[in-house]
């Protein structure tokens, strides 16, 4: 079965996104700084996101992604002209317009619907959660992540918003797959102890 994996980039503080977010900077006063490392054009960098590619089928993400994101996106998504389906979940569509022969599914019956469509959609391929502390949480309080995918970059943002605030009192067990260090990031790679 597919892999459920929670990828995201985070400072070396913990944040996901840096403080002061905006529609036009929906990452935050600098919040750029997190994604620097996926623009690297290294070696290293190229194949992590070759291998990350090959095993990936479907996107999961939350509708403020979604809503924030889809001015650079356009109707081919997070990952291009690769064109993987992403799931958004959200409580209803959005009121403006959808590009048309977008890569976009708008689930409204919880995120256990959304990875079942995604995993259909992902044909035995994984499925990454990404863009969103709220969706990632919900995800992770729910017991469905298989792997966790971290890329430590190399700034302190002292606030903004977190990951892993407010998961539950349970301490969720991990265990090293991979570490790989490239020259704008260190990637972190996790599986969740069940």
């Amino acid at each position: 079965m597919s892999k459920v994996i929670l990828d995201m980039s985070m400072s070396l503080d913990g944040y996901v996104t840096a403080a002061g977010a905006t529609p036009q900077e929906p990452a935050g006063a600098g919040g750029d700084r997190l994604t620097e490392w996926a623009m690297g054009g290294d070696a290293a960098t190229a194949g992590l996101l070759a291998a990350s590619a090959a095993s990936l089928g479907a996107i999961i993400s939350g509708r403020r992604t979604y809503d924030t994101s889809l001015p650079w996106w356009g109707a081919d998504g997070p990952t291009g002209p690769a064109r993987l389906p992403l799931f958004v979940v959200t409580h209803g569509p959005p009121p403006g317009d959808v590009p048309e022969g977008g890569v976009y599914t708008f689930v409204t019956d919880g995120i256990e619907s959304a990875l079942k469509q995604a995993r259909e959609a992902a044909g035995g391929r994984d499925v990454a959660v990404m863009g969103g502390a709220d969706t990632a949480r919900r995800f992770l309080r729910a017991g469905l992540v298989d792997h966790i995918g971290i890329h430590l970059a190399p700034v302190i943002f002292g606030g903004g918003g977190r990951l892993f605030d407010d998961i539950g009192d349970a301490h969720v067990r991990l265990e090293v797959v991979d570490v790989t260090g490239t020259p704008k990031a260190t990637h972190l790679l996790y599986r969740i102890v069940k």
